[in-house]
């Protein structure tokens, strides 16, 4: 019969697995998955719903905004599902694959060139409201896998930066060819432009105008291919070794997400740091397509400057865990956050008369203002599982698809603020979707929203991080407490 420090030996060999880097790159096909689609859908669906297909903004607005609250409701009931419930192949891998594919179809579903869709309120609303529910059903097994893969905290890091870099080749996917692709593709107006690419032309055409319907479909449908071969490979080569007991889950309820509320100080924190970092991201994303097209002019270098946003994204975050232990993981957060405010600043300089043609401003203000942003909101990812542990070490239950799915509610709070909000904006200040130039006013709204109060959101994300309470010292003292009471559950486990 083994010991309880024998059973504690053989729980530190297996859930403090180094994991390898072809299984940190595993887990990170999932987020190259969800960016493929969730990176579309929050930076292009308002532009395409808006303009190609002749949804009133006020109204894609609230559509946004109702499916949002849906989730407020949904996301609890699916992690509390999942947290009861495992199979053989696990407790979270099976839904990367059971939702996963629908993701896909019901996505796509949103781009279909059928010619009862123009326009088609209900259509829009339904094939969104589907998408939705069914990310959430991903996303949350795949957010609470993170939590299981291992406890190690360096792999922990490892992991993110791997995940981080992964989702960013994804949004190089979207930000800089996903555009470039449509409008390649795209019939109206097509002629020879200059990309801003050293001197690349290419064919490029309006992706804004309503006969631009099969270039946007056939695009995505090829992203949605890729999408599914991630998940695959995400299901297949991921292992779950930081489960909960049986008994942890048949006591997992649904009441369970106030609990985790009332008395997980740092989930609460990183909750609203959560919410704050997506707000100001989406609201620069919702209004970025309409920034380059209305504002300066030059939605023939989306392409270009998309590639030089992805760059920090896919190099540098090999460096975060050595930049975290260099200023501190609050510090870390302020530098950052402070090098987005500074890339904002130089977009609103590119926004000035007589700027726009500056290439070589376009380039920095959005190199710094996404390494800033890639940087804070996907390192704080490795906060996750911390806050995890310490939920389970004061309340005896690992309800890792609870806080997931908590995470995920502060998540799509600021993407529905930044989704819904900058579109009510634009409609405010005037903003006309079937004109092809806007008057001033409309052009103020634009600039406000993708600059002006992202800065500001940005000014009191910082704030949060500064109160956030888990130390690195804290993570090691609550890694030791767990895997004392671990021990002790399954030593009396074994002699039962």
């Amino acid at each position: 019969m083994s010991t309880s420090v024998e059973i504690q030996q053989e729980i530190e060999i297996d859930e403090y697995h180094q994991l390898s880097l072809w299984e940190r790159m595993s887990y990170g096909f999932g987020d190259f998955a969800n960016n493929l689609t969730f990176g579309t859908v929050g930076g292009f669906l308002a532009l395409y719903m808006t303009t190609v297909n002749a949804v009133g903004t006020l109204t894609a607005g609230f559509i946004f905004l109702f499916v949002r609250i849906v989730n407020v409701f949904w996301d609890p009931a699916v992690g509390t599902f999942v947290d009861k419930r495992t199979s053989k192949a696990g407790k979270y891998r099976p839904w990367i694959l059971r939702a996963g594919v629908p993701l896909m179809i019901f996505s796509l579903l949103m781009f279909a060139p059928l010619p009862f869709t123009k326009a088609n309120v209900p259509f829009a609303f339904i094939t969104y409201l589907l998408m939705d529910l069914i990310y959430s059903v991903v996303n949350i097994p795949y957010g609470s896998l993170n939590a299981s893969l291992t406890r190690d905290p360096e792999s922990v890091d490892k992991l993110t930066t791997t995940r981080m870099m992964l989702a960013n080749m994804a949004n190089l996917l979207v930000y800089t060819l996903f555009p470039m692709f449509v409008q390649m593709a795209s019939p109206k107006d097509k002629h020879l432009q200059d990309t801003g690419f050293f001197g690349l032309k290419l064919n490029l055409g309006t992706y804004t105008d309503p006969s631009a319907q099969h270039a946007w479909f056939s695009v995505y449908l090829i992203y949605a291919i890729l999408g599914g071969i991630a998940f695959f490979l995400c299901y297949y080569f991921t292992k779950e070794r930081v489960v909960a007991t049986k008994e942890q889950s048949a006591q997992v309820r649904t009441m369970d997400l106030f609990s985790e509320l009332r008395h997980n100080r740092p989930l609460l924190i990183l909750g609203l740091f959560f919410m704050l970092s997506f707000t100001f991201m989406f609201f620069m994303n919702t209004v970025n397509g309409y920034f380059n097209q209305y504002v300066v002019g030059k939605s023939n270098w989306m392409g270009a400057i998309g590639l030089i946003a992805s760059i920090p994204g896919i190099v540098f975050p090999v460096f975060w865990p050595m930049l975290k232990r260099f200023f501190g993981k609050k510090g870390f957060f302020h530098f950052f956050l402070g090098m987005f405010i500074v890339g904002e600043l130089l977009t609103w300089a590119w926004s000035l008369d007589g700027m726009h043609d500056a290439l070589w401003l376009a380039y920095l203000s959005t190199f710094l203002k996404q390494w800033g942003l890639t940087s804070a909101t996907g390192f704080m990812w490795a906060l996750v599982p911390e806050v995890v542990s310490y939920g389970e070490l004061q309340s005896g239950k690992r309800n890792a698809g609870i806080i997931n799915a908590l995470m995920g509610i502060f998540f799509k709070i600021g993407f529905t603020l930044g989704g819904a909000i900058p579109l009510w904006f634009l409609a405010a200040y005037g903003f006309n979707e079937h004109s092809t130039t806007q008057h001033a006013d409309a052009i103020f709204g634009i600039n406000v929203t993708a600059i002006w109060i992202p800065i500001i959101l940005a000014f009191i994300s910082m704030i949060i991080m500064h109160i956030y309470p888990i130390s690195d010292a804290d993570i090691k003292d609550i890694n030791k407490k767990l895997d004392a009471k671990r021990a002790h559950i399954k030593a009396e486990e074994a002699t039962l």
